[in-house]
């Protein structure tokens, strides 16, 4: 069975590698179109104004009923097309047969439900609120207090803080039944404290290694050998916007440090205040003290 793991998985993309689900072109448009990079969205939006308008311009070149306008000249169409799309209305050309105030009729609805779609989408795609989370690029184990623990570093990048913020760890590992079949398992990791009533920028989430843990004996061996993928999501609200914010970030086994901590980030100034070195975020020191199993270095 060839290793995939959960990223691998939530990013397959090409020749559509999920079987037996119908796919068609304008599933979850507006999903798409608010997921969207802007660059990606402004030429989308740019390119149906573009084809609208090039559709309308075409009805109003065979027609031929529009006043002030060069014989067969299809570019003076199609800037009337925008002028009546944009409903700018500079007087200069106008239609003059029924046909034609039909097509302009049905092109001010058209470009009415245009601005008013790309509008509530632009909107959206502003209004989306992005949390800004720092997950530090490793996890260590080590003991805290006598207890061989596992840890994780997260922080809010931006000023404001994450109030009401509750943090959540899942194990993913591949297992197999008694009867030989094997399937990846998703075990919940306790926590030593899942919430927090603001996180501002770093807060170090602890699981205690005992006999009820998944990882009870675990080693990098056997972290390597059941393909082990631990899952971090943190959920809260911004204390500016009061909107809902959510993150996630995965690790691998070969980013778990053994015997090892995350770097201390505050230290003593002379003047007895506190300094706040954020540039220690990342990096992990070994731990001396004697851990209560043996940690593989």
């Amino acid at each position: 069975m060839a290793k995939r793991t959960t990223q691998q998985l939530g990013s397959l993309k090409g020749d559509n590698p999920i079987r037996g689900v119908p796919t068609r072109a304008f599933d979850d448009l507006y999903h798409s179109l608010v997921t969207a990079s802007w660059f990606g969205l402004i030429a989308r939006i740019a390119l149906a104004f573009t084809l609208a308008n090039l559709i309308f311009a075409a009805g109003y070149y065979f027609d031929q009923g529009i006043e002030n306008v060069h014989s067969h000249d299809f570019m003076d169409m199609f800037f009337f097309s925008v002028q009546t799309m944009g409903t700018i209305g500079y007087g200069v050309m106008y239609p003059l047969t029924s046909a034609a105030e039909v097509l302009v009729t049905g092109e001010v609805i058209v470009g009415v439900s245009l601005v008013a779609l790309t509008t509530g989408i632009l909107f959206a795609k502003f209004s989306v609120p992005h949390a800004r989370m720092q997950f530090a690029e490793f996890v260590t184990i080590s003991p805290y207090n006598g207890n061989p623990t596992l840890m994780f570093r997260l922080g809010n990048e931006r000023a404001s803080q994450i109030v009401e913020a509750t943090v959540r760890v899942v194990l993913v590992r591949t297992e197999r039944t008694s009867e030989g079949v094997v399937y990846y398992r998703m075990h919940d990791l306790a926590l030593e404290r899942s919430r927090s009533p603001y996180i501002s920028r770093a807060w170090v989430v602890m699981h205690r290694i005992d006999e009820s843990s998944p990882l009870h004996g675990a080693t990098p061996g056997t972290l390597a050998r059941d393909e082990v993928e631990l899952i971090l999501t943190v959920v809260g609200i911004d204390e500016t916007s009061a909107q809902n914010l959510s993150a996630r970030h995965r690790y691998d086994h070969v980013q778990v440090r053994w015997g090892a901590r995350h770097a201390d980030l505050l230290s003593e100034r002379p003047d007895g205040g506190l300094r706040l070195d954020m540039t220690e975020f990342h990096r992990v020191v070994p731990t001396h003290a004697t851990p209560t199993f043996p940690y593989p270095r």
